[in-house]
């Protein structure tokens, strides 16, 4: 957890990568694409905690076809900036075998996190497994797991706000910022 003073300080000196304008476009675009391709599957929608509950609480008023909802908790990053092994904190409740399942999550950094998410639930038994992430970040290589929707593509910094956090802070924040200097 950051002291109140030093999350005070990277906020201040944060370069705007995404406006709160352009961000709320980009949920009403997904939610869009999301509705033309599985209104008609009923799917569960997972939200990965805590990052995605930003995102997720703006697209699901925008889902106007029936769904589940339910969520789960895995990280790698805990409350540091660099990802280190994978823990299952919560899995979801609901069913999965013979779903449908949207996967939400706030952000596609290097994808081992969705990726070991994905597998499992195909694992599982989900007949389908969708990704939907508010940000993409552009890391100029090949990832092991791509989004279906993507509301904005982000360059490869260190970012905060709209569901992603600075060791702990920030994710409150209906816009993202990127880290000076990372």
């Amino acid at each position: 957890m950051l002291a109140t003073d030093e999350a005070q300080r990277i906020f201040d000196e944060a370069d705007l990568v995404v406006s709160e304008q352009d961000a709320a476009a980009a949920v009403r675009r997904v939610a869009g694409e999301i509705g033309a391709a599985l209104a008609d599957a009923h799917p569960l929608v997972l939200s990965v905690m805590g990052g995605a509950v930003i995102f997720t609480g703006q697209l699901l008023p925008l889902l106007t076809f029936p769904l589940d909802f339910d969520y789960l908790h895995v990280t790698r990053y805990g409350d540091t900036t660099t990802g280190g092994e994978l823990s299952w904190i919560v899995a979801p409740r609901a069913a999965i075998a013979g779903r449908t399942v949207l996967v939400v999550d706030d952000i596609l950094d290097e994808g081992i996190t969705l990726a070991a998410v994905k597998r499992r639930l195909l694992e599982q038994g989900a007949k389908d497994c969708r990704i939907a992430v508010f940000a993409d970040k552009d890391l100029g290589h090949e990832k092991p797991v791509k989004a279906d929707f993507t509301g904005v593509h982000l360059p490869n910094r260190y970012v905060f706000g709209f569901g992603m956090d600075v060791k702990g802070a920030w994710r409150n924040l209906p816009a993202v910022y990127a880290v000076k200097g990372l």
